[in-house]
């Protein structure tokens, strides 16, 4: 199997997989699936996705399909690097190699500069036209014209709220907090119409590659609001050169008033999807992140 074949059947790739046609090297591929490094006949090189046997149950229905659709959404903007799906079968997902590089300043400023012209790109509405996932857990692309804040309370919060509270993930206060963001979510502004966004972009799903390009990897993409994938940018340590990021993504597209207030309301949706894969780990830092949110808001009234 060399490059011409494979991009004219995918399809043959798990045949040849299961009987080492193909030369296969595990490597890190996250906390849920099992990833290798495939190397073709002619030399080219893939990452692959599969589901893990651990996992207890077979791969969900479009598991794969919809990481793909985002894929190709996000790379069809020509704005910020994406690899390229080279096969998206029901049981793995297969995508151009990502040579590793370094972090650097130069590469952190291009990318904010590059992030800011993909969610420019825009979307024809919130949510996306294809079914999707964040993490293993389904999520409620439904399209809906907005506006966003009643779609973000609607479709990103309350599902994962009540999978959280359903689990015993949060208690009594956590969901009360929770619910007084949400019953509060027209005061907090900033409403803007969809971009075209990640969804789940936490350091890890941002590759450092070579020539100071930095690659989007694994997203739940769909039409959202471009301030989401800034405040998850921020979540569990952030990115090298955060600092640089930023300033190049406003430099290409400043920021509305208020953002930096507002990026606790962005972090809940992630910090939910969390508490209900994980438990219990997560509800201080909903907690937290609600009383901020609640807390900007309020200072916003305050000042207006």
């Amino acid at each position: 199997m060399d490059l011409a074949y494979l991009r004219a059947h995918p399809e043959h790739l798990p045949t040849f997989l299961t009987h080492q046609r193909i030369r296969e090297t595990p490597v890190s591929g996250g906390d849920i699936c099992a990833a290798s490094r495939l190397t073709l006949d002619d030399g080219h090189s893939f990452f692959a996705k599969t589901w893990p046997e651990r996992a207890g149950r077979p791969v969900p229905a479009g598991f794969f399909a919809a990481e793909a659709a985002g894929l190709r959404w996000l790379r069809e903007a020509g704005a910020v690097a994406v690899p390229e799906v080279m096969a998206a079968l029901p049981e793995l997902l297969a995508l151009d190699w990502i040579e590793p590089g370094e972090p650097t300043p130069e590469a952190a400023e291009r990318f904010g500069r590059e992030l800011a012209a993909l969610h420019r790109a825009g979307a024809p509405a919130f949510g996306a036209d294809w079914d999707g996932f964040i993490g293993t857990l389904p999520q409620d692309n439904t399209l809906d014209p907005g506006p966003w804040s009643a779609w973000f309370a609607r479709r990103r919060l309350l599902p994962y709220l009540r999978m959280s509270v359903d689990d015993g993930a949060l208690g009594t206060k956590e969901a009360g907090l929770v619910e007084q963001v949400i019953d509060r979510i027209g005061e907090f502004g900033g409403d803007e119409p969809p971009a075209r966004i990640h969804g789940d972009l936490w350091a890890g799903n941002v590759l450092w590659g070579m020539h100071d390009r930095v690659w989007l990897v694994d997203p739940a993409a769909h039409g959202g609001h471009r301030e989401t994938d800034l405040a998850q940018l921020a979540l569990f340590g952030g990115p090298p050169h955060l600092d640089r990021i930023l300033a190049g993504y406003q430099e290409e597209w400043p920021l509305a008033d208020g953002w930096r207030d507002r990026l606790p309301l962005h972090q809940l949706h992630l910090l939910l999807v969390h508490s209900s894969l994980f438990g219990t780990a997560y509800r201080d830092a909903v907690a937290d992140a609600a009383h901020l949110a609640l807390s900007g808001v309020r200072s916003a009234t305050v000042d207006g």
